[in-house]
């Protein structure tokens, strides 16, 4: 089944009495490569209407792009980088940089990843657009003699092309464009499970539920009607509209701002979609639905604690790390990269193959003394570990296809909502 759940820490579900839920690729998953070939063409339109002397031959890309990457506006490389800051591979355009390259572009082959002033951390599956767009801009750019490169700009006469006008491009793209060609065509862009009404159900008998995104009202709305509606024969399709499998809902939450001092909490009325007058300070009601505000707020309007609530959401540091280490929430992160899965199924054969001689040589020296005459055995043992890791080396590297290591990885297959969850 494609459907796992991987256990970082031990939970009693049983002491959850609150679960919270991300909209955006948590509730609703978008088709891919549909989705993202739809926010790439806008993205590269709304550059174009911005810097109309700007003509670039770019193409909606081929494959799905790599999210995790970072970007280096300074260069314009695209870097794969460790948890620790270590540079494992980078690219400057679709051109992969030799060993040499990197260290001279990243002495010691490491950079600060908190250095937000020089690096753009593309990490969400928003972002796969973006990324591969700065890769077309710095190739195009760097094989075209008209523009002349200036730092994090590109200079044609007049014209200065920043990478900063492909982050607001893109901010613009998903307020706007994308979202309403979305509305547009849900079968295409949206995928719809019908479990998660039953989920959704069950979830409320065992505890309160809320929603909270950083979509608008009406995006919300339209998105998780369609979500929620099932099939025309069923009569409850007509009677219970999906505001009501929520305690509490909020929207333009701003996170991660939300998990800290939050914006202001006004109540949004359902009929026009439009902000309430005024700060909302009265006690909660049932499906009513609440703009801003903060994680404090959600706790006292629910009247729950921090270790009461499961918040489930896709995104590793608004939806999960901030909750947790501000709120002390619980948290469970949906992935929905499959090919994960598939490595770590392909992989585990090998790995049990490398660490059977480690185990033994952990026993050899357990029971050691001196009067042990077991060297010829440890080094024996010591070769048996080595060679193993040689072949897997080699064998690593005749194969090793750069392009499926940074920007191009395997087809990211649609999978239902809430695919593959990791409780922390």
């Amino acid at each position: 089944t494609p459907a796992r759940i991987f256990v970082n820490r031990s939970l009693a579900l049983g002491k959850i009495r609150c679960f919270g839920f991300d909209m955006d690729y948590t509730l609703a998953a978008y088709k891919s490569p549909a989705y993202e070939a739809l926010a790439f063409q806008l993205l590269l339109e709304l550059l174009v209407l911005c810097h109309p002397a700007l003509v670039l031959p770019l193409t909606v890309p081929p494959t799905p792009i790599h999210r995790g990457l970072l970007f280096n506006a300074l260069y314009g490389n695209l870097l794969k980088v460790d948890a620790h800051g270590n540079v494992l591979l980078g690219a400057h355009g679709f051109t992969f940089l030799s060993e040499a390259e990197i260290w001279s572009f990243y002495p010691n082959k490491f950079i600060q990843r908190d250095d937000l002033q020089r690096f753009h951390i593309l990490n969400t599956l928003f972002s796969l657009p973006e990324t591969y767009l700065y890769a077309c801009l710095v190739d195009f750019f760097s094989g075209c003699s008209h523009y002349t490169n200036c730092d994090t700009s590109y200079q044609h006469g007049n014209l200065f092309i920043l990478f900063q006008d492909v982050t607001d491009a893109m901010n613009n793209v998903h307020q706007s464009g994308c979202l309403k060609k979305t509305l547009e065509d849900f079968e295409k862009y949206v995928e719809k499970d019908p479990r998660l009404p039953i989920l959704l159900g069950k979830m409320k008998e065992a505890g309160k539920v809320f929603l909270a995104t950083n979509s608008s009202y009406n995006y919300t709305d339209a998105i998780t009607t369609y979500l929620f509606s099932i099939s025309e024969e069923s009569a409850e399709a007509s009677v219970r509209p999906w505001r009501s499998y929520f305690d509490l809902i909020v929207v333009d939450m701003q996170k991660p701002r939300f998990f800290a001092e939050g914006v202001v909490l006004r109540q949004v009325n359902m009929d026009s979609g439009k902000l309430r007058v005024g700060t909302y300070t009265g006690s909660h009601q049932h499906c009513a639905v609440y703009s801003g505000g903060s994680s404090d707020m959600v706790c006292e309007l629910l009247g729950v604690q921090g270790k009461d609530i499961l918040y489930i959401g896709d995104h590793i540091f608004g939806d999960i790390l901030k909750s947790k280490k501000q709120q002390g929430w619980r948290t469970c992160l949906v992935v929905s990269e499959s090919w994960e899965l598939d490595i770590w199924a392909w992989e585990k054969e090998r790995l049990e193959e490398l660490k059977r001689p480690d185990t033994h040589l952990a026993d050899i020296y357990q029971h050691m003394d001196e009067s042990s005459c077991e060297l010829q055995v440890i080094n024996f043992t010591k070769r048996e570990i080595q060679m193993p890791h040689e072949s897997v080396m080699e064998q690593e590297r005749a194969s090793l296809d750069p392009a499926s290591c940074l920007l191009s990885c395997s087809q990211r297959v649609p999978v239902p909502p809430l695919a593959f969850w990791g409780l922390t």
